[in-house]
């Protein structure tokens, strides 16, 4: 296995400010509720996903951070759009410019677990019932799928 990408780049250039591509995957339930993860890196909910690795394409990226933080196998359904967070701290001094690209996700295998790593919680939450969330891109994203949603439900044409 690689070295992982963010570990060396740091190691280059410390804590100066960088640029990162990551994923985001919006999974929801039968119910219509949005699966969200509580990061342990600040308490505050976000959706599943993270960075890009120099190896993997952006769909593995996204295939395989699902899988690293719910446990789930999921098939990707619908590329939602790419989100721009011009301030993202992970730590007090390791902070970025981070690229997301969103997709929707099918559950096809797997049981919801937590990592331990990387999160305290899982939870399925409606739209209206939503926690504090840990990043403008992370609100963006779920505000634009439901949005396309409800465009579509409602028999709407959606012109992006």
């Amino acid at each position: 296995m690689e070295e992982n990408y963010i570990k060396r780049i740091r190691s280059l250039v410390g804590n100066e400010y960088i640029m990162v591509n990551a994923t985001a995957v919006v999974i929801v339930n039968d119910s219509g509720e949005v699966l969200l993860e509580k990061r342990s890196d600040n308490n505050l909910w976000g959706l599943p996903g993270g960075l890009m690795e120099l190896n993997e394409t952006i769909k593995e990226a996204a295939i395989r951070e699902v899988k690293e933080e719910t446990n789930l196998d999921v098939c990707l359904t619908r590329f939602i759009g790419v989100f721009s967070n011009p301030f993202m701290r992970w730590k007090e001094l390791d902070y970025a410019k981070v690229f997301t690209f969103a997709f929707t996700a099918k559950v096809i295998g797997g049981e919801l677990k937590i990592n331990d790593h990387e999160s305290l919680e899982m939870k399925y939450f409606a739209y209206e019932e939503l926690p504090p969330l840990h990043s403008i891109d992370t609100i963006e994203i779920i505000e634009q799928y439901y949005n396309f949603n409800k465009i579509m439900i409602e028999g709407e044409i959606y012109d992006g």
